[in-house]
């Protein structure tokens, strides 16, 4: 597990609604809403040893709903 400890930073938008290759689970798990997948880049830290880093993290956001299921895609030194 991880948190991220600054701001979010380009974000970009991957793929919204239907073209999102999860959206019946996201529907079913979460609730109806305005699907986006998004990323962006943050500072993080992993919460079992306190080590940070630069990383490009993923998640999937719907209004009303927030960020849920977040990932690491690739860390940075």
């Amino acid at each position: 597990m991880f948190e991220v400890i600054s701001d979010i930073k380009n974000i970009e938008i991957i793929a919204i609604g239907s073209s999102i290759r999860d959206i019946e689970w996201l529907r079913k798990t979460y609730g109806s809403g305005r699907w986006r997948k998004l990323k962006g880049f943050a500072r993080i830290r992993f919460l079992d040893d306190g080590e940070e880093f630069d990383a490009e993290i993923h998640w999937y956001e719907a209004h009303g709903i927030g960020k849920v299921e977040m990932k690491i895609k690739e860390l940075f030194d």
